[in-house]
């Protein structure tokens, strides 16, 4: 017997605001909102407690600390229906702000983080 990967829980400090980038990033919808402290998203259609195999669904929630030290995870997406470029100025119109984590120039990714994260170096 396994377990399988149901869904990510993010500490934040405004899970809807959060939850509404992540919503149109991944074209999730909510779930479950109790009063803007939780606020749970999902594939469309899956409902929050699904059956079968279904994408993990994101979970955030309000966090009175500040975030203080580098990510020891982070989400990796990639575009489905345009070129890398496109999305990444799609994601920048949403919210996300490219930062350096020392990955140099001669990757083929872009990394970007998420409305919530702080403004400092890596």
């Amino acid at each position: 017997m396994t377990s399988r990967f149901t869904e990510l829980a993010v500490d934040c400090a405004d899970p809807r605001a959060l939850a509404r980038f992540w919503c149109a990033v991944l074209g999730y919808e909510v779930y479950e909102d109790e009063d803007g402290d939780f606020v749970s998203i999902g594939a469309p259609g899956t409902g929050a407690r699904r059956p079968g195999h279904a994408p993990p669904s994101l979970a955030f929630a309000r966090v009175p600390e500040g975030k203080a030290v580098k990510n020891r995870l982070h989400i990796d997406v990639n575009p489905s229906d345009r070129e890398q470029a496109a999305e990444v100025e799609r994601l920048l119109a949403l919210g996300a702000r490219h930062v350096d984590v020392g990955q140099g120039d001669d990757v083929p990714w872009v990394t970007l983080a998420d409305p919530d994260t702080p403004n400092y170096q890596f």
